[in-house]
């Protein structure tokens, strides 16, 4: 190819992993030339104006405007942060890559960079995701989880302001915006689990587009895909979209996947599942069923 067109949303931070994602491409000599395209969406608007978070979300709320401009042909590919993709996706469209994953733990940002013991009884944390919520509460039930929207500058402003004790917010995001944290922000995975395919990059493309297709599946990452795929296989078969409150975490070695899993279920039980095997269909479900309490983990 001579020029591919790379989709991205216009934050600071969809940019700068729109940056990685390009590198990677021209590294690997996918095209010519990689042009970034900032597109707007309405999940991007809709929190600009109401960074309070008095609206309801959706699945696919900061996907679905540049799904559509690549399925009409505006750009050629589109790089999402994976986590942000519902499970069931346009079927004209297909992830032809996803990049190695960064770090996929979760930070508490306060400003004297002390830990979760640390904060005061009652101490307010910004943060509007039901699975950092969910398990936030098992760690320390008086804290209280509050409503929060924007990009990462605004929520950490608000820490700044007194507004909010803390805010939690994904390492790898920070990392790539250049934020230091301080030692001890980073949650243990062992207390809080990610986001399914929290961190990772997915490049997707027309499915019936095969020179594109064919150049961008040169720079997928195997045990990245392996790995989030699985907790996305996770999700669909607890019947989650992408806002769902699962906490879960896939690791490769060779051919061993071991899948760890936290799900709040709708009596606000929050259950903790593991397995691991060569069989990966099997691990999935056997979590699975043990999230829904159908089953034991082997």
């Amino acid at each position: 190819m001579t020029t591919l067109r790379l989709g991205t949303r216009g934050s600071r931070l969809a940019l700068a992993q729109a940056a990685i994602a390009a590198n990677a491409l021209r590294a690997a000599g996918a095209a010519e030339a990689v042009e970034i395209v900032p597109l707007r969406t309405r999940g991007d608007e809709i929190s600009r104006r109401r960074p309070g978070a008095g609206w309801v979300a959706s699945d696919g709320q900061f996907t679905s405007d540049l799904e559509r401009r690549l399925a009409g042909g505006e750009i050629d590919a589109v790089v999402h942060s994976y986590k942000d993709l519902p499970t069931a996706t346009d079927p004209w469209l297909v992830v032809a890559a996803v990049l190695e994953r960064g770090d996929p733990a979760d930070c508490l940002i306060t400003v004297s960079g002390d830990g979760i013991a640390a904060l005061p009884f009652g101490a307010r944390i910004g943060t509007s995701s039901a699975r950092r919520a969910a398990q936030l509460a098992a760690l320390r039930p008086d804290l209280i989880a509050v409503p929060l929207r924007g990009n990462v500058e605004s929520r950490i402003e608000r820490v700044r302001a007194g507004d909010l004790d803390a805010v939690l917010l994904a390492a790898a995001g920070l990392e790539r915006l250049g934020i230091d944290v301080s030692a001890g922000a980073r949650l243990p995975l062992d207390s809080v689990l990610p986001a399914p395919a929290q961190a990772a990059l997915a490049i997707q493309v027309r499915r019936d587009d095969a020179s594109v297709l064919a150049c961008v599946q040169g720079v997928d990452h195997a045990p990245t895909r392996v790995a989030v795929e699985a907790e996305r296989s996770l999700l669909r078969a607890i019947g989650g979209g992408c806002l769902a409150p699962l906490g879960a975490l896939g690791e490769v070695s060779g051919d061993q996947l071991r899948l760890r899993a936290a799900f709040e279920d709708a009596d606000g039980t929050l259950r903790r599942a593991e397995s691991h095997g060569t069989d990966h269909a099997a691990v999935i479900e056997a979590v699975a069923g043990a999230l829904r309490a159908e089953a034991v983990p082997a």
